[in-house]
């Protein structure tokens, strides 16, 4: 077992250890099959997604007062309805849209591998989704966290430094004995700013077959894995 005296592994959530792009398509392909709709969902989502980022933004320079992840999914779908051809659907059909966020899938590897690594360490997630968000998707797909850490409970946004610092103090370790798990070389580089140890895991399908962004490392991250089971057979589990 690598001895680098980490207790917690803290883990991006969408696109490390969830599909978004790929759940979101799938769902939404079934469900419009029920509603005659004719969609891409696979642009759908990643439109959406396109959105996440300059709102949280927002919060982040006081322009919006705080506003969880579900309900800014929420504002950001609305921004779309003219575009996709969703002008038409009820409040109930829009929610349901918005929950898919719950229901996102694991990678094949990320169950398994976070399973192995719990047996020596704590599972924490460090995610901007909310706790409700968060806890939903892993009563669905069986995401083993020991607690559930990250921007609602801090009330702060990543980047920014206090959400992973606050995360930390939560755990009641340092931040040298935490250890960050991301697909995202910008969530990693602000992790490791503040004293993190980091870890690199490889999504290259995250954003669609023409993944341009992360798919490599930017930084001298402490690991570098192709999976969450290969982070585990690193860390000795």
């Amino acid at each position: 077992m690598v001895d680098l005296d980490i207790k917690a592994l803290t883990f991006d959530v969408f696109g490390t250890v969830v599909d978004w792009r790929g759940s979101i398509g799938r769902e939404g392909s079934v469900w419009s099959d029920t509603k005659e709709l004719e969609l891409d969902w696979f642009a759908f989502a990643d439109a959406w997604r396109s959105l996440y980022q300059p709102a949280m933004e927002k919060v982040r320079t006081g322009a919006l007062d705080w506003v969880n992840l579900d309900g800014l999914h929420f504002m950001n779908l609305h921004q779309l309805l003219g575009e996709f051809g969703l002008d038409s659907l009820s409040k109930e059909e829009l929610n349901h849209i918005n929950t898919m966020w719950h229901r996102l899938d694991p990678w094949p590897d990320s169950v398994a591998g976070m399973n192995r690594l719990k047996t020596q360490f704590t599972l924490a997630s460090l995610s901007n989704g909310n706790v409700a968000l968060i806890v939903n998707m892993a009563k669905r797909a069986l995401i083993p966290w020991d607690t559930v850490l990250g921007a609602e409970v801090v009330g702060h946004y990543k980047p920014e430094p206090q959400a992973y610092t606050k995360s930390v103090e939560l755990l009641g370790i340092s931040p040298g004995q935490t250890l960050m798990v991301a697909a995202h070389n910008s969530d990693l580089v602000a992790a490791s700013a503040v004293g993190l140890k980091t870890a690199f895991v490889r999504r290259p399908l995250e954003y669609g077959p023409n993944q341009s962004a992360d798919t490599v490392p930017t930084a001298d991250y402490n690991f570098v894995a192709e999976d969450l089971i290969d982070l585990a057979e690193q860390l000795g589990t």
